[in-house]
């Protein structure tokens, strides 16, 4: 156990003391090495070549020592006062570790000297091999020259004196030569006239290289002539420094001979072995080129090559003095020692340059390339002085150990503060899952506290739209609404709640449907207008003609946000107007310079608001310091909205401006009790315009007014899936255009914005409008134009401004001479103006703002005479078209609740389907098992006994094994009604809206799901997806529902195919 015990303490200090480690070596000084004045720096520390390596050793390491002391503290836990025996281990360990930080840094620096060593050699084998292919270069050039000069003039324009002057002045040409010379070929049948044309002898050579002499004693008169042979090359040029080489044959000499033979056969030029150089008694070696006298082709044979040989050209390399030369232009040149070698013969290389000097050993070896590929040369370099002692690695070594000494002084200390890091990390651990077990808890909450509210509030809501459809009075319709709507709202506030749960746990999504973006935004006012109208506030929505008519996205969400920033408006807006706009962001800048020249009076109601364009001042859609969006649709399919709900209300403190969006918050605690409110609408707002993936802000001025805007990204209906939807939604607004097309319209109000917001919606309906300021300008254009318009709108407070001149323009419009009188309508805004219109003495017709499509179709069509079909909720035609859409159907309902059993059932019934209820899932899996007669099947999710789910995936198994029973022929096919595949619709009933989504159905094999509370339109339009259409069998339900309820009679199942 004491093992273990040092064990573990060893654990838990090793990462310490690893992180010193790493965080000392890289202070480790440079090593300099010194060699005769000359210092070459090389870099000692762990942290050169190998820091990357260490660095993940120990990461490696660090994380296999954090397991192994994971499982002893699970298995041993920690002990006290047993450190001590840990410190032997400890001492050994860290002399170890010095002994190889020692050895690994040593390696390191003579690895540097051996690079050192090789980056010094190959740069003096690099400069050699240039300026030896300098040399080369131009004693090629000179062989074509004495080519060109000497065998193609005839006679002849060089002679040994211009030779020797031309070799003379171009020496810095080649200055590794010590001379060049051109041997001429001599045939032995030409060889006396040759000699009587020289005026000198041809010598031999061999006998100077068998008794070689002194420069002082060497006479070119002494040398014996040459022996009879086939053909000779005597030397006839040659430069002043080697001019005694004159008139000696070169093909006497061994080297030479072999030399020009392999120059004249390969027409490259060619090297000669080292040998000892006349006269000066060195080392050098002959570069030879064979001199033609007419040019031969790149394959020419060895034969064509000899044939027309005219003379050999060769340059005398002195070795030693070239090598010299080189040397001496390096400022490093004492610093190693060069040897160079020719091994041609690598078992008896021949030395050119160098000396044997003791050395440490270390050496590097350089290929030398001469141009001539039979000759091998090497260069072998070698440091001249012995390395100097590794002191850096000696202080490294020595320091870390003294480190490793000084920490097992406070191993101890480290020893409790692990231990209360453990504990703490315990704590947090424990306070950790008892946060998690919270959020779960909260989320469980929720959730039973919607299902036991939306429980009973289906049998409210539900209850109270059965008795909308009875025959009620006036009085009586009026409070089942109001009951309507409060219940609707105590669901909206419990949705927001939801809402709220759902973006703390990141699982809010957005629908992608098609919708009539105008028309929810005349929903909306729809919902407000009661309100605005008793406060006298006029609320106007403008729609820009570049917004296509139907988009594609979540209109629910996009509702969402609109109510919040509206509702906000009318509850904190006492006076002037409320005004929502909908622009394309492409055409926003054009607005912003068109609104910053008009007149600041220029508003719905004329009273000053805050400036919409600092409420996006930030946003990254656009910027007002360009003249251009930052960007526009990335294709042709998105569309890029900025809306804008602007309002002339109490506005909000700046001190309280920063916390508009903090979830829960109010501006001040007095509103909480004046107005009411959760103060999570704008909160989540800003999270759906982020999801619609846009941005949003605010421009407040205290006792002016707040503008909010946001931006927001649809796409247009596009989509295969949506084209039935886009089609009744596009079928539904021509129908509306054609009651009214070539109607004309004149509206008279003096605010542009006002005016602009009426045409909107009049040119909505198909009718064309003109706008003039006042009654007088109405009447004239009355009079000029070719025909009277059908419908007058005047503004009620032009109206109300000068009642004789509005008698007086009534009468105009009776006396004109025309088949129709022109319908006459005042636009107000509030309920109090109605009252004193109906006490005047003429009464004509008004239409209360805020202005709707569906609200002037009302009014036109009740002016016009034309019945609306839209309100005959309660009629007989009604009735019986319902009852034709699921006339045939068989559903069986399956609720615990008997309420809510009788609400889906009447509303399914309503349809005129055939209904059949139970109140267990037991119950429901003996109705749905094969063979039955039911078309789809609601599930409560939430039962006894058996849950909605565990109901479904039974059902799911049984009819799975009967169709593979039917499949294999084990089941007969007309026992099941001759269905060979059995899939029964089953959509859940649910009022937990965050466990029961669309995925967790499909993972129990349903085909999709209501929430609770629901309507009966709702019951129909998912029941009716999984239905065929038969034609002949459609009534015309478009009177009844929007565009997106309309379906059709004579439904067969989907799930249900016939073998």
């Amino acid at each position: 156990m004491n093992l273990l015990n040092l064990i573990g303490f060893g654990l838990k200090v090793w990462r310490l003391v690893l992180m010193l480690c790493c965080w000392c070596l890289p202070l480790i000084s440079y090593t300099r090495l010194s060699n005769n004045g000359e210092v070459m720096s090389t870099k000692s520390g762990l942290f050169s070549d190998g820091g990357k390596i260490w660095m993940k050793l120990w990461k490696h390491i660090s994380e296999c020592f954090y397991k192994i002391h994971h499982h002893y503290s699970v298995h041993i836990g920690s002990r006290k006062n047993w450190w001590r025996k840990l410190l032997g281990a400890w001492i050994v360990f860290w002399i170890l570790m010095a002994f190889g930080i020692f050895w690994c840094m040593s390696s390191q620096t003579v690895e540097k000297r051996k690079e050192s060593l090789a980056g010094m050699c190959d740069e003096r084998a690099r400069m050699l091999n240039d300026q030896f292919n300098v040399s080369m270069n131009h004693i090629q050039a000179m062989s074509v020259l004495i080519a060109t000069f000497h065998h193609g003039k005839n006679p002849s324009a060089i002679d040994q004196r211009t030779f020797a002057s031309y070799t003379e002045r171009t020496a810095f040409e080649r200055p590794l030569t010590s001379g060049v010379a051109y041997a001429a070929r001599v045939l032995r049948s030409e060889r006396e006239q040759f000699e009587i044309q020289q005026g000198w002898t041809i010598k031999r050579m061999d006998s100077v290289e068998q008794n070689p002499v002194h420069k002082d004693e060497y006479n070119p008169a002494d040398l014996e002539p040459s022996p009879v042979q086939e053909e000779y090359a005597p030397v006839i040029f040659a430069q002043d420094t080697v001019a005694h080489i004159i008139s000696i044959d070169v093909l006497s000499g061994k080297e030479d001979s072999e030399n020009v033979l392999r120059a004249r056969e390969s027409g490259k030029g060619v090297l000669t072995a080292p040998f000892r150089l006349l006269k000066t008694n060195r080392l050098g070696v002959i570069l030879t080129f064979a001199v033609y006298k007419r040019d031969l082709p790149p394959y020419a044979t060895s034969s064509e090559r000899t044939e027309a040989t005219a003379g050999y050209f060769g340059g005398i390399f002195d070795v030693e003095s070239l090598v010299e030369k080189l040397l001496q232009q390096l400022a490093s040149k004492q610093v190693i020692l060069v040897n160079v070698y020719d091994t041609t013969n690598l078992s008896d290389p021949i030395s050119m340059y160098g000396s044997n000097i003791l050395n440490d050993g270390m050496h590097h070896v350089s290929a030398l390339n001469f141009g001539d590929p039979f000759r091998k040369h090497e260069m072998h370099c070698r440091f001249k002085l012995k390395p100097p002692w590794p002191w850096g690695a000696i202080t490294t070594s020595s320091g870390i150990l003294v480190i490793a000494l000084l920490i097992g002084q406070i191993f101890h200390a480290t020893m409790n503060r692990i231990a209360k890091v453990e504990d703490d990390y315990h704590e947090m651990m424990e306070l950790k899952k008892r946060a998690e077990a919270a959020d779960v808890a909260k989320s469980q909450f929720l959730a039973t506290v919607s299902h036991e509210i939306r429980t009973p509030m289906n049998g409210v809501l539900g209850m109270l739209h059965m008795l909308m459809d009875t025959d009620l009075d006036e009085t009586q319709e009026d409070y089942v609404r109001t009951a309507q709507e409060s219940g609707k709202a105590l669901v909206s506030l419990i949705n927001e709640v939801l809402d709220q749960a759902k973006i703390e746990s990141g699982r809010l999504e957005l629908e992608a449907v098609c919708f009539d973006l105008r028309a929810i935004l005349d929903d909306v006012l729809s919902l407000f207008s009661g309100k605005s109208q008793e406060k006298g506030v006029e609320l106007a929505v403008y729609v820009s003609d570049k917004v296509p008519a139907v988009l594609v996205g979540d209109p629910g969400r996009f509702r969402q946000i609109i109510t919040n920033l509206m509702g906000n408006s009318i509850k904190f807006t006492e006076k002037g107007h409320i005004y929502v706009t909908v622009h394309l962001v492409e055409e926003a800048v054009n607005l912003m310079e068109l609104e910053m020249e008009s007149p600041s009076n220029s508003t719905l109601s004329g009273l000053p608001v805050a400036d919409r364009w600092r409420s996006c001042a930030g946003f990254k859609a656009f910027s007002r310091e360009e003249s251009v969006p930052t960007y526009s649709s990335s294709s042709t399919d998105q569309v890029n909205l900025i809306v804008s709900v602007e309002d002339t209300g109490q506005g909000i403190p700046l001190e309280a401006q920063s916390r508009v969006f903090t979830p829960f918050m109010q501006v001040v605690p007095s509103i909480t009790r004046t107005h009411g409110g959760t103060g999570i609408g704008l909160s989540i707002s800003r999270c759906l315009v982020h999801l619609m993936k846009g941005e949003i802000g605010f421009a407040s001025l205290p006792q002016i007014g707040s503008t909010f805007t946001f931006t927001a990204v649809f796409t247009r209906d596009c989509s295969n899936a949506n084209d039935q939807k886009s089609q009744q939604i596009n079928n539904q607004l021509k129908s509306i255009s054609l009651e009214f097309r070539e109607m004309r319209a004149l509206l008279v109000d003096p605010r542009p914005t006002r005016a602009k917001v009426s045409v909107y919606h009049i040119e909505r309906l198909g009718i064309r409008v003109e706008v003039v300021r006042d009654l007088d300008n109405g009447f004239f254009s009355i009079n000029t134009g070719n025909s009277p318009p059908n419908v007058v709108f005047i503004e009620w407070e032009v109206w109300d401004k000068d009642l004789t001149l509005s008698t007086l323009f009534v009468n105009k419009l009776r006396s004109l001479n025309c088949a129709v009188t022109p319908k006459l309508f005042l636009l107000s805004g509030t309920i109090s103006s109605t009252r004193a219109i109906v006490s005047s003495v003429f009464t004509p017709s008004v239409i209360m703002k805020p202005l709707r499509a569906s609200l002037l179709t009302a009014s036109l069509q009740h002016s016009m005479g034309v019945r609306n079909r839209v309100n005959h909720r309660n009629g007989e035609l009604s009735t019986l078209s319902l009852r034709n859409l699921l006339r045939g159907r068989k559903i069986l309902v399956v609720d615990d609740n008997l309420v809510n059993l009788r609400v889906a059932t009447g509303a399914l019934k309503k349809y005129g389907a055939d209904v059949v209820h139970a109140e267990r899932g037991k119950e429901a899996i003996s109705q749905l098992t094969p063979p039955h007669h039911f078309d789809a099947c609601f599930m409560d999710i939430q039962m006894p006994e058996m849950d909605g789910f565990e109901a479904t995936q039974r059902i799911r198994d049984i009819e799975s094994s009967i169709n593979n029973r039917i499949r294999t022929g084990e089941l007969s096919l007309e026992a099941y009604r001759n269905i060979s595949t059995w899939h029964t619709p089953i959509l859940a009933m649910t009022a937990d809206v965050i466990q029961a989504t669309n995925e967790e159905c499909l993972k129990y094999e349903m085909d999709g799901y209501v929430s609770k509370p629901f309507e009966a339109e709702q019951l129909y339009r998912e029941v009716s997806r999984f239905f065929q259409t038969a034609s002949n069998e459609n009534p015309r339900t478009d009177f009844l529902f929007d565009a997106d309820d309309v379906t059709s009679t004579g439904p067969v199942p989907r799930g249900m195919l016939e073998s």
